[in-house]
């Protein structure tokens, strides 16, 4: 069942990735991917959730910041404005998902020389990323554990190296839980619409079968 979501609720999801990493050979540039393809994310109680390749075809990348733990409030570590050659992060798909590439200021930026250090310690090893969804697919509606194939990504608008790569029930904090609200209530709009899909299919048989007993 396909279902298009709403695009003014924006969407945070976290992947343990261990390929995170400070750049060895240029100080300051940080590599990784904030979201894999075919990587299947168990998203609260509610459903599992698979983001499909070709997900970020058409994606808008016009303006993404970076940041740590999705603090939006602070300046940000790097930016990609318009994804071109001159921005502080390069961002775009690949053969794993969605990858960047920031160089950030370890020479004047308190902030970026501690993540830096960090990253290169292994003490934060997980990237996560804020969007928007264009189009899903929902399959087994009818279990507790349904899942959810984001077919489309409308829009990345942030990035974040994070400390709690992912969602658990044990360490979603506040704005996470507003995330799923958000993602709770489309589950249930998916839901409604094969309940009455399914009503639909009965009422046609129920005509069906009236219909040859009158022949």
């Amino acid at each position: 069942m396909k279902k298009i979501m709403d695009l003014n609720q924006p969407i945070r999801r976290s992947f343990q990735l261990l390929d995170l990493k400070a750049d060895e050979t240029e100080s300051g540039i940080i590599e990784g991917h904030p979201a894999v393809y075919d990587q299947a994310a168990s998203i609260g109680n509610y459903f599992i959730e698979i983001i499909e390749r070709g997900a970020f075809n058409n994606c808008d990348f016009d303006d993404v910041l970076f940041s740590v733990n999705h603090d939006l409030d602070r300046i940000p570590l790097a930016r990609s404005r318009r994804n071109n050659k001159n921005s502080t992060m390069q961002i775009g798909p690949d053969d794993i998902g969605l990858g960047i590439r920031a160089k950030i200021d370890i020479e004047k930026n308190v902030e970026a020389q501690s993540l830096y250090s960090a990253i290169q310690r292994g003490d934060i090893d997980g990237m996560s990323f804020i969007f928007y969804v264009a189009s899903d697919n929902w399959e087994n509606l009818d279990t507790d554990m349904p899942t959810r194939r984001i077919t489309e990504i409308r829009k990345v608008i942030e990035v974040s190296a994070v400390n709690f790569p992912a969602y658990q029930g044990t360490n979603i904090n506040a704005r996470d839980l507003a995330a799923l609200d958000n993602v709770a209530r489309a589950l249930d709009n998916a839901r409604s619409e094969l309940d009455n899909s399914g009503a639909e299919i009965i009422e046609i048989e129920r005509l069906r079968v009236k219909a040859k007993a009158k022949a």
